[in-house]
């Protein structure tokens, strides 16, 4: 995009220029500048995202605030207004700066087909929620708007791209995938810090409540779970990320029915 072709508006604007989004936003997609004239400012949009995702990385992403941000870095809260015009926009852009660039599918994986290339989609999106456990707390308040997001879904679109399935059914598995990758990682994060709180090992974790239930289930009214806790089954180690590979797997094998049936919308 040229120069002449882009807004060129100061950084404290909250307006959007006509795009419909925030002035924060739209500086992530690069078509709003700084002024070139006056001086520098002592913030930046960089430096204020920078310092909320280091303080949702130490202790959560419930300790941010405009207030907290502000103390990080050494500025008043009401400087950030200039920046950012609410918490929530903030977040957004705390989560595009979490998720990086999806890397590039290869071109074996371009060839493998649709199943492998959404399969490394969704082992990539895993690896990211793992890496800013934060992040999944971010309320979901729309759809995609930022570039880092908005890539992710280009290339999850790109790995069906040999489907033959209609533009609506790839949204939907789209939907129904990165619902899943968010879910497990959230179900898994959750698990992680009960059992860091209890101080014990995620062995002993199981163990003992396994041991609780076995107490309370009656076979009479629960005959299929004490027959289950009876195998042993939930005492025994899982390979790593079995849970996680189980479900992706069945959720492929529903899209593959999909095709082979035939995409009815």
């Amino acid at each position: 995009m040229s120069g002449e072709g882009r807004l060129r508006v100061t950084e404290n604007s909250s307006t959007s220029g006509g795009t419909g989004l925030p002035a924060s936003i739209e500086a992530a997609w690069g078509l709003r500048d700084r002024p070139v004239k006056g001086p520098k400012p002592g913030l930046t949009l960089d430096r204020i995202v920078g310092a909320a995702v280091s303080v949702a990385a130490a202790e959560g992403l419930s300790a941010v605030s405009m207030g907290r941000v502000a103390k990080e870095l050494g500025a008043s809260t009401m400087s950030l207004y200039r920046y950012v015009s609410a918490k929530e926009e903030l977040y957004v852009l705390m989560q595009e700066a979490a998720m990086g660039t999806p890397p590039p599918l290869s071109e074996a994986e371009e060839q493998a087909g649709w199943r492998e290339g959404l399969s490394r989609w969704a082992w990539s999106q895993r690896r990211m929620f793992q890496r800013n456990l934060w992040a999944l707390r971010i309320p979901i308040g729309g759809p995609p708007a930022s570039p880092r997001m908005v890539l992710w879904w280009e290339q999850g679109l790109e790995a069906m791209s040999g489907s033959g399935l209609s533009p609506g059914d790839k949204i939907s598995v789209i939907l129904l995938v990165s619902g899943y990758v968010r879910n497990e990682a959230t179900l898994m994060s959750d698990i992680a810090a009960a059992v860091e709180e209890k101080g014990v090992s995620a062995e002993e974790f199981m163990a003992r409540w396994e041991r609780t239930v076995r107490r309370l289930v009656d076979p009479a009214r629960h005959p299929e779970l004490a027959a289950l806790l009876d195998t042993g089954i939930m005492s025994e180690p899982d390979e790593p990320d079995y849970e996680f590979v189980f479900g992706l797997e069945r959720i492929l094998d529903g899209v593959e029915a999909l095709i082979e049936k035939g995409s009815p919308s």
